[in-house]
């Protein structure tokens, strides 16, 4: 019961991310850009570090190459086609478009929620060192994703409060996915092995895709060099954990 604890807990506390939107609230929007440029990149390292150096050696620990990286292709094809289709967007720099529909935005975060909450779960059953790398790197992810997200609904028209307490309710999703996560673990390994290559192509997808693009607009070389050593940080971190 003790994994179940720290799954609840992980999950938890990724959820109270969804309330970073206050900082946007208190801290001027040229300060802000700057603490998220260094945010992005230690995201992108990390969770491109959880990717290759344990999810798919894990995986592979336990299943033919060819069926792990198909997994991770699927994943990756899977988070692209839901970020493109379904307006399951990751706006960071509050620099995302508005969105047509604010529901649809705050539907598409809780799909996202929901499936952290499954990749957290997955990784505590696992080991618990390997739990505690994953909860680093999506919480990091969450930051810049949340302001942004918040951003968009107040943008959208909703108010600073409602926008925080809907963006708090659709984070909620990731203690469900954990609690989801941790029963289908224990009660089918498959699902375990299956879900440590999906994340890794999901991992893959926003680092690659989506954060490492945000952190190469930066034009000037004094910040560009010191995300780029964030972003190793991020790598070795994970790494060395």
């Amino acid at each position: 019961m003790i994994t179940l604890f720290y799954i609840i807990l992980a999950t938890f506390v990724v959820s109270l991310i969804s309330i970073v939107g206050i900082i946007s609230l208190l801290l001027k929007e040229k300060l802000l850009n700057k603490i998220l440029i260094y945010l992005i990149s230690f995201s992108a390292g990390a969770m491109l570090g959880t990717a290759f150096l344990h999810f798919i050696p894990e995986a592979l620990e336990s299943l033919i190459p060819t069926k792990v990286f198909i997994y991770v292709l699927l994943g990756f094809i899977v988070f692209f086609i839901t970020e493109k289709f379904i307006h399951w967007r990751h706006c960071h720099l509050n620099k995302c478009s508005v969105h047509t529909f604010a529901y649809m935005n705050l539907f598409g975060d809780a799909a996202h929620n929901f499936i952290d909450g499954l990749i957290i779960a997955g990784a505590f059953v696992i080991d618990l060192r390997l739990g505690l790398v994953t909860t680093l790197a999506i919480a990091f992810h969450e930051i810049p994703q949340e302001i942004g997200d918040f951003g968009v609904l107040v943008y959208a028209g909703f108010s600073k409060y409602k926008a925080l307490f809907y963006n708090f309710l659709t984070a909620l999703t990731a203690i469900l996915g954990g609690l989801i996560g941790f029963y289908l673990s224990n009660f089918s390994e498959l699902f375990l092995l299956y879900l440590l290559p999906f994340a890794a192509g999901g991992f893959i997808y926003i680092g690659a895709s989506d954060l490492v693009p945000e952190v190469k607009k930066e034009p000037r070389l004094m910040i560009s060099v010191l995300s780029m050593v964030v972003f190793i940080t991020g790598l070795l971190l994970v790494y060395f954990l």
